[in-house]
């Protein structure tokens, strides 16, 4: 019981913690939260054709009412480097400009769903559709959702990012430890309890 007692009380910590993600501050909600092989490139790069793969964690988050999003976030994090965390906020206004600049058919509305669709094909079929990241010095990045045709490759869309503010930053390597130190604290509770009621059972 005391074991139990334990175990529950590090669930509810855990929930509490996931309640201080800074990523759901100003009303933001997950709606997608994946690692997604990409390719880095630096943007001063002198051959375009190399560039380095690495799993990025990708967070999309929304603002507003489910069939009435006002606000899109996408954010980009690495398990490998935990000061990397680029953002891209598009909302309405923005949406407009990139579909007149990029061609885009979609409504905003579905906008966020074209996203998820990508991101997930990059997942599915890394042959063919790839996510390479260009990095500027200035802090600016871009996002290149690109088709590989065998005989050419296709821009498919392309996200602009920027590094997100230090205070923001360390704001969210202070979430991670937490929660990954409430998981693994949650993870032993939950070992030692199986292996009291294997000594019972014995």
């Amino acid at each position: 019981m005391e074991q139990q007692s334990i175990l529950h009380n590090l669930e509810r910590e855990f929930r509490h913690i996931e309640e201080l993600d800074p990523s759901l501050s100003d009303g933001f909600r997950i709606v997608y939260d994946r690692e997604v092989p990409f390719e880095l490139r630096p943007a001063d790069s002198a051959d375009q054709d190399v560039g380095a793969l690495e799993g990025i964690k990708v967070k999309v988050l929304a603002a507003g009412e489910e069939n009435a999003v006002t606000t899109l976030r996408v954010e980009l994090t690495s398990e490998a480097d935990l000061f990397f965390h680029y953002t891209c906020v598009i909302n309405h206004l923005g949406f407009q400009q990139l579909r007149e600049d990029q061609k885009l058919m979609c409504e905003f509305r579905d906008f966020a769903v074209t996203i998820l669709k990508m991101l997930n094909r990059c997942i599915r079929e890394p042959q063919t559709y790839l996510a390479v990241l260009i990095l500027g010095a200035d802090g600016s990045a871009n996002l290149e959702f690109i088709q590989n045709m065998e005989y050419k490759f296709v821009d498919l869309l392309v996200l602009p990012f920027r590094e997100s503010p230090e205070d923001l930053i360390r704001q969210h390597i202070t979430y991670r430890y937490n929660a990954i130190r409430t998981r693994l604290s949650m993870m032993t509770a939950r070992l030692q309890d199986v292996s009291a009621l294997v000594k019972v059972k014995q």
